[in-house]
């Protein structure tokens, strides 16, 4: 039990910084200095004033309109039934 709590100790600042963009500098200091107490501080302190890994969400486009269904010309505005790719008002690719 003490070992472990040593370890995660160790690690401590690899745990705080795990979601930070420089996740893999921040795990080497700690790894290959960490054992130092200047190498341990440091990658404590980088840790916390590092900045957070920016969130990328999926976001779907709009749905392809289904065979049949009218689609509207960005140009003209005029309603295209069918399967065409062209509006058959202006001539725009729809």
């Amino acid at each position: 039990m003490g070992f472990l709590f040593c370890v995660l100790m160790y690690f401590l600042p690899s745990i705080i910084g795990h979601r930070k963009q420089a996740f893999g500098g921040i795990f080497l200091v700690n790894l290959l200095l960490g054992w130092t107490v200047i190498g341990w501080f440091a990658a404590l302190i980088w840790a916390c004033t590092a900045e957070d890994r920016p969130c990328y969400y999926a976001v779907a486009g709009p749905a392809p309109a289904p065979p049949g269904a009218a689609r509207f010309c960005s140009r003209c505005g005029a309603a295209s039934i069918g399967v065409g790719a062209y509006c058959w008002n202006c001539g725009v690719r729809v």
